[in-house]
């Protein structure tokens, strides 16, 4: 027998259908018409021992228990799902070969191989497992993908990269939620201290923006404008460009802090001949802005819609696994396999039968090929886009939402190039540079789908030439004031944390992370945020996220280090060399043990006084946990 082994119901569910009949449903797997089987996880069906399930004594809180970390790993089935697990297992027992299923991502590789290798197969067994990389739930796609198996080896720097960040997210996280929880009560603070290593520094970036808003002290810069007679044309006005011998008088961004220093260049270019010394007609092109990742997809609709980004990701599942109608959506890629072009038709027309982007589908032109096919960009998982299923079933208003904006981003692809001319005029007036700009579309292209494609007015180039002599009618000063930097929003959290070398405070560091890795991972970052939410370590106001005091008081209790996303990022860089095969399983966990160690001595010699006079809200989930064991980790991240 041949067991397929999928990562959910809905993946198995689809690998049923594209095997032969009959099949015949059994309880927690289905026998196909070839005598093969094909079973699921429900997601992680084993998960990490905790701390007892190693010594009994770790059931108690203790800083002397301090740093616990096991010689030899423990994984146990988790008790929700332990009896699909037993199905899982007894099937595994039984087959002569194995396709592994699980969803085409780092954790996903992981799911399976961790079973598979907790109830233990043959050597024959092990050396012929092979690898199904599904990203489309449509028969077609499916018998595609089983009908192209790999061999499982081929993937296995990737289930190592995945138990990596599995094992140093456990270490992390309970050995220093256990020490900040002990410390916490020795200031009066009874409820569980959680540390994680992506969730705490994300907090760390939230609470240094507020601080940042609220220390902030405005302070004002003048800009000068001259108003420049064109007759007959109409007139326009041109900016003041400040000389090096006006930087003294200049903040460090080059705006002007002196006010007499502005009023001079008002009376020096009152009724002045204005001299046209140079002008500028660039013409540009931009090509369309690839399709959708996770991140780059939960940052527009937040933008958009307002929607969070566990929403988003909620809704990209059913829009995946219920309705067929997206690829896998926790995808970290923004490049399409070439093949997928040949697609590109049927899934513009099924767009056309299930979208209200009728319009928008009759000007593709799916000749046209844009920079998003690429297979060297394409790893174990491509852009998310529409398939070429045609489900007319009533979707919710949200999950319209969500497909319209995959779907036009995806056909965005085939629009031309958006063209446009960015002009630059420069004037000498009384010896002082002056400049206008203007932009100007000459072709919309693909920007003609963006909803606000045609709301804004776009200024012309004055017509003037090289050598022209124009007039200044008079000057006029600007009194501005710099502005504080903005609270984050759902849109402006994720960006950092998919741009976090923005925030990274070592400059090697961030000169590593510039292109490449951000906190936390797609599959991640939306219950991670989610995660501070439920553990009131931030708060909603409006359409902002601040911290809460809970929230501050943390923060201002550890480490720098701990709160910066230097050490998250170097981890993520590091796990990703290791799925890359560019760096080893040992090299990456050894310097754990001594960063906890350190870490670990600054806990006990430091209290959270940041936490003192601070009550954590109780729901009734936690008050049951901290009732049953108070063994509560922070493992995700």
């Amino acid at each position: 027998m041949k067991l397929y082994i999928a990562e959910k119901p809905s993946l198995g569910r689809a690998i049923v259908s594209a095997l032969p009949k009959p099949h015949i449903k059994q309880d927690g797997f289905v026998k196909v018409g070839n005598g093969d089987a094909v079973t699921w996880c429900i997601g992680h069906i084993l998960e990490q021992a905790e701390p007892d399930a190693y010594d009994p004594a770790f059931k108690k809180w203790q800083l002397e228990h301090l740093p616990i970390s096991p010689n030899q790993w423990k994984l146990i089935p988790k008790h929700k799902t332990k009896k699909q697990f037993n199905v899982v297992k007894k099937l595994i027992k039984q087959a002569k070969a194995i396709v592994h299923c699980g969803d085409p991502d780092r954790e996903g590789q992981l799911l399976v191989d961790e079973v598979i290798n907790h109830v233990g197969v043959s050597s024959s067994v092990k050396t012929n497992l092979q690898r199904c990389l599904i990203s489309d739930l449509n028969h077609a796609a499916v018998a595609k993908s089983l009908s192209n198996l790999q061999p499982n080896s081929h993937f296995a720097a990737l289930s190592i990269s995945a138990l990596a960040r599995s094992r140093a997210d456990w270490l992390y996280g309970i050995n220093m939620t256990r020490a900040y929880t002990v410390q916490g009560r020795k200031v009066g603070y009874e409820g569980v201290v959680s540390i994680g290593r992506v969730q705490t520094p994300l907090l760390g970036l939230v609470v240094k923006r507020d601080l940042e808003v609220e220390d902030f002290k405005p302070t004002t810069y003048f800009e000068v404008l001259a108003h420049i007679q064109h007759e007959p044309h109409p007139p326009f006005t041109a900016k003041w460009q400040p000389s090096e011998a006006c930087l003294p008088y200049c903040d460090s961004e080059g705006r002007v802090i002196n006010r007499a220093l502005a009023e001079n260049v008002i009376g020096r270019i009152f009724n002045q001949q204005a001299v046209v010394k140079n002008v500028e007609r660039k013409p540009k092109k931009q090509a369309p802005p690839l399709p959708y990742n996770l991140s780059s997809l939960q940052i527009d609709a937040s933008k958009r819609y307002g929607l969070n980004a566990k929403v988003v990701l909620d809704t990209c599942q059913a829009l995946y696994e219920n309705h067929k109608l997206i690829t896998y959506p926790r995808s970290d890629n923004r490049y399409l396999p070439e093949a997928h072009f040949h697609q590109a038709s049927d899934i513009i027309q099924a767009i056309k039968a299930t979208s209200q982007l009728k319009g928008e589908c009759e000007g593709a032109d799916s000749g046209i090929r844009s920079k998003a096919w690429s297979d060297d960009k394409v790893g174990a998982h491509h852009a998310i886009i529409p398939t070429a299923a045609k489900n007319r079933a009533m979707l919710s208003s949200v999950e319209s939402q969500v497909y319209e904006l995959i779907a036009r981003q995806y056909l965005m692809q085939f629009y031309p190039r958006w063209e446009y001319v960015d002009g630059k005029i420069e004037l000498d007036i009384a010896g002082g540079v002056f400049v206008t700009k203007a932009r100007h579309t000459t072709a919309i292209g693909w920007k003609q789908l963006l909803p606000s494609s045609g709301s804004k007015n776009e200024d012309n180039l004055p017509d003037v030439k090289k050598g022209q002599l124009l007039f200044c009618e008079r000057g006029e000063v600007l009194d501005k004031q710099t502005k504080p930097p903005a609270a984050f929003t759902d849109a402006t959290l994720l960006a950092a944390m998919t741009g976090i070398s923005r925030f990274v405070s070592n400059p090697e560091v961030k000169k590593i992370l510039k292109d490449t890795d951000g906190l936390g991972t797609e599959a991640t970052r939306a219950n991670i945020i989610e995660l501070l939410f439920k553990r009131h370590f931030i708060e909603r106001k409006g359409k902002h996220i601040h911290a809460t005091p809970i929230g501050r008081g943390l923060i201002t209790s550890l480490p720098e280090a701990m709160t910066l996303p230097d050490m998250t990022a170097q981890w993520e860089s590091m796990l990703n060399k290791i799925s890359l095969k560019e760096q080893n399983y040992t090299d990456f966990m050894s310097p754990l043990d001594k960063s906890l160690l350190d870490l670990l001595d600054y806990a006990r010699c430091n209290l959270p006084i940041g936490l003192k006079g601070l009550k954590q809200k109780k729901s009734a989930k936690f008050i049951k946990r901290r009732k049953n064991s108070k063994n509560v980790s922070a493992r995700s991240h």
